[in-house]
């Protein structure tokens, strides 16, 4: 037999071969039995042989004739059954190739079908109008070619460990054919056939909205804090205001200038810059721009600004950086000290008015992060409020929006860190912030 043809024609040939050699196993066996009693009925009575040799042949063509009907019939019902059972196969194959159809075409995300070597092999109607080009253009092209050069290797980094069965979620910037810049969300799943890796579906999302929504409700909510704290800062400026015109009431009266009296004076000038400057700072308006920043820097910074409402409040402030050499994150600085204000200001508020306030902060390193500790002796809270801290629009304060640290908990994620808050009612609050080092 020829190992070469197809398989339904060695079953057709089994199958003929079984009948063919019933039909003469039959004829066989047949024969000498009928010759057998044909011998032994001659001897005895010749009538009985007559009427054996007659119909012998009828009787042979009726057994056989029914033996043969019921092997034809077992081996057509196996048959008939088998091609139902590939039909409801078939059938249920189809319904699936429609069901993913149906999930391709229709996806509102970006769907596209990368081979091993990342070239584009289809895409679906949204992923031509997320990159404004069509499917027969986009086989064309390389997919690298809507990717800025800075983002090209981290993309590739995702394909490759895709590539090795895992998948990744990673966000990116791609520029379309009129030079638009898009953010995009992006999903790499292996496609796993017969436990291989045959290619790469990439599931594409334009966040550029969301992002930009985002960045004004940040903005937004960076304006309520420095509203809020104008009036301490006001409050801070004015003792050195008064101090400055006391000296230059003496000066006038005297007529004479003291060294002493022109250090001070000198040293509270300082202080009203070093204020007005963080202020400054804070409120301006500025891109998003990461880069590398030193985390006990950006603490000073924001306590003293925080230090103007902590005063009025009789509050103290005790900084420690506990780290030995200077921690570096990747960060936006001013959504860092937002975040920084928001915690602090929330610690003040939180400390009555008849108790000694006190606020603790520290920053350490920890399994290779930056680790900001900012603790009170305010309320504290109920366990179930911790577990909805973060949430928009829901706040433990009278006329509080939830808005600002929902807001600090998203900058924090941007950063790629974490958030914990731990209290306990009438003891106090800790909050834990964790960021990752910048290695480079």
């Amino acid at each position: 037999m020829n190992l070469g043809e197809p398989l339904n024609m060695k079953k057709a040939k089994e199958i003929a071969f079984r009948v063919t050699f019933v039909y003469v196993l039959l004829g066989i066996l047949w024969i000498l039995l009928s010759d057998y009693f044909s011998v032994v009925l001659a001897h005895e009575k010749l009538n009985l042989y007559i009427y054996f040799q007659r119909y012998k042949g009828w009787f042979f063509v009726l057994v056989t004739g029914i033996i043969l009907y019921l092997l034809v019939f077992r081996r057509t019902k196996e048959i008939i059954d088998s091609n139902e059972r590939l039909r409801k196969k078939e059938r249920q194959l189809f319904i699936q190739h429609e069901h993913y159809h149906s999930l391709f075409k229709h996806n509102p995300d970006g769907v596209f079908e990368l081979d091993m070597e990342g070239k584009i092999m289809s895409v679906n109607p949204e992923a031509e109008s997320l990159l404004e080009a069509t499917q027969q253009e986009l086989e064309a092209i390389e997919l690298g070619r809507f990717l800025d050069e800075e983002d090209v290797k981290g993309v590739t980094d995702h394909f490759m460990q895709t590539l090795s069965g895992k998948g990744s979620m990673f966000e990116t910037n791609i520029r379309t054919r009129d030079n638009k810049i898009k953010i995009l969300r992006c999903s790499f799943i292996p496609i796993i056939v017969s436990g291989e890796v045959t290619g790469v579906f990439v599931i594409g999302r334009d966040i550029t909205q969301f992002r930009k929504n985002e960045e004004m409700m940040i903005a937004s909510e960076k304006m309520s804090v420095i509203g809020q704290l104008a009036a301490a800062v006001a409050h801070e400026i004015r003792n050195p205001l008064t101090s400055l015109k006391g000296f230059l009431q003496l000066m006038k009266t005297t007529g004479t200038v003291n060294d002493e009296h022109l250090d001070i004076m000198q040293s509270e000038v300082d202080r009203i810059d070093l204020i007005s400057g963080e202020m400054l700072i804070l409120g301006k308006q500025q891109d998003e721009h990461y880069q590398t920043e030193d985390v006990d820097l950006i603490l000073q910074q924001v306590i003293v600004l925080m230090e103007a409402q902590a005063n009025i409040d009789n509050i103290s402030i005790e900084y420690t950086p506990k780290a030995i050499e200077p921690l570096y994150v990747k960060a936006e600085v001013n959504q860092l000290k937002q975040v920084f204000i928001n915690i602090i200001k929330n610690a003040v508020e939180a400390i009555p008015f008849d108790r000694k306030g006190k606020i603790a902060i520290s920053v350490d390193k920890k399994d290779g992060e930056a680790l900001v500790i900012v603790s009170d002796n305010g309320v504290g809270m109920e366990p179930e409020r911790i577990e909805t801290i973060g949430e928009p629009f829901y706040s433990t304060k009278e006329k509080g929006t939830g808005l600002g640290l929902a807001i600090c908990k998203k900058i924090i994620e941007k950063h790629k860190g974490k958030i914990v808050f731990q209290s306990e009612k009438q003891i106090g609050t800790v909050v834990k912030i964790c960021l990752p080092l910048w290695e480079g």
